[in-house]
């Protein structure tokens, strides 16, 4: 019984996170994650207890998945942006829940805590690298964590960034991620003033 209802939340979590990434919170339809998940949309609150709730479970599952499979290694940040690079490739999905959370809290929201721990361990990370010479020191830890977040979503969203709307090809994908990761290089390598 157990085994089944955690099936039936994960199912309504997956389709929670289609009608989530596409809609926003707003445009989403509790009937819809319902009839996606194929079960009675009385589950979704009984197991979350609103729309608003399943957002947010949606949203801090995504959070943990790409901190699982994607740990920042501070003492080579410019690898660290290029996977994270990939991951937003492969998942747009979740760069739209993102989006659609900033959006629909706006800028004064409290950050999720599994986000705020989150970062908290990555800045703590960069920080023991300017400690030992590893990352420039130009920025502070948090800045330094920011711009490389930042530049690893670049050509996440073409609209943005590209002049075509043609999707990229492999070879055009593989340049812009090693745009993304020369770029934080350049950003993060000490200069010989600060080494000395």
């Amino acid at each position: 019984m157990a085994g089944d209802a955690q099936k039936t939340r994960q199912r309504l979590l997956e389709a929670a996170a289609a009608e989530f990434s596409e809609k926003g919170i707003a445009g989403a339809r509790v009937d819809r994650i319902a009839a996606a998940a194929g079960c009675n949309k009385a589950l979704i609150y009984s197991y979350f207890g609103s729309k608003e709730q399943l957002f947010d479970a949606v949203f801090e599952a995504h959070v943990a998945e790409v901190a699982r499979e994607t740990p920042i290694d501070a003492a080579d940040l410019p690898a660290y942006a290029g996977r994270l690079f990939d991951g937003f490739q492969a998942r747009p999905q979740v760069l739209r829940l993102a989006t659609w959370y900033e959006l629909e809290h706006g800028p004064t929201v409290a950050i999720p805590e599994p986000v705020a721990r989150s970062n908290q361990h990555k800045a703590a990370a960069i920080a023991k690298a300017q400690k030992e010479g590893l990352v420039s020191k130009h920025f502070s830890a948090d800045e330094v964590l920011a711009l490389v977040l930042a530049l690893s979503k670049t050509w996440a969203f073409p609209l943005s960034y590209c002049a075509t709307a043609t999707p990229p090809s492999p070879a055009e994908l593989r340049r812009r991620r090693r745009a993304v990761v020369e770029a934080v290089r350049l950003l993060v390598t000490p200069v010989r003033e600060e080494k000395a």
